[in-house]
């Protein structure tokens, strides 16, 4: 019987915004934690201070990369996040770390777009009550909740998925496959998606699928799959 490698993903939905404070949609607008996310942030770090990490992968919008060096701030290995810069000029040229023993003390840290959260179109930067009392509580409900249906100008839960959960096949699950522990720090939308990838649920079962903020979120994974922990 051979052995196979067993391999750990984390995945953490970022803590409170400033805009999450104060009941304004935020989608991609690239708003940063507030004080209550830092102190989410720094207690989901807690929990999973103790399980190694290889490889961490962020979105592109500020609260989640927060969260992510937040919670690698209790880390017990000592080992430093490094963000890499891919095609991006110097900020990847001059970023080389010539130190092979520093180098083993650092975690490359990856961003994706495609982890970002759900778009939310013309509702970004409006208050979510005002919007109910625009449109009515069942349809923002709909936007917020459904699978299928978008905001004006803005992504469905489909759509996310869409672009979420290829990158996750693609980019993340050969990490895993290879026995790496992989820490993901994104949205509630964008990791709903790869949740129902992961946990093979349906449509119907996704919209009632609520992830808490910076509270880890564990899956082993070996030849056999995966399972939640």
């Amino acid at each position: 019987m051979t052995h196979k490698h067993v391999a750990k993903l984390i995945m953490m939905r970022h803590g409170q915004s400033e805009w999450n404070r104060m009941n304004v949609f935020t989608g991609w607008v690239d708003i940063p934690l507030s004080m209550k996310g830092i102190e989410e942030s720094l207690a989901g770090g807690k929990k999973i201070a103790h399980i190694p990490i290889d490889v961490i992968f962020v979105s592109s919008l500020i609260r989640a990369q927060m969260t992510a060096m937040l919670a690698m701030a209790e880390h017990k290995s000592g080992k430093v996040p490094y963000v890499l810069h891919p095609h991006q000029g110097k900020l990847e040229n001059w970023a080389h770390i010539y130190s092979p023993e520093m180098l083993e003390k650092c975690v490359p840290v990856i961003t994706a777009w495609q982890l970002n959260e759900r778009m939310y179109g013309q509702l970004q930067g409006m208050n979510k009550d005002e919007m109910r009392e625009k449109f009515g509580k069942e349809q923002v409900h709909r936007w917020r909740r459904s699978f299928d249906e978008a905001p004006p100008e803005g992504e469905s839960l489909a759509m996310t998925s869409e672009r979420a959960i290829p990158y996750f096949k693609e980019q993340i699950l050969p990490l895993l496959q290879q026995g790496k522990n992989i820490f993901i720090s994104a949205h509630g939308n964008s990791l709903r998606a790869i949740v129902m990838y992961l946990d093979n649920l349906t449509k119907d079962e996704v919209v009632h699928l609520e992830i808490a903020t910076g509270d880890p979120l564990l899956y082993t994974f070996s030849g056999d799959g995966w399972k939640k922990e």
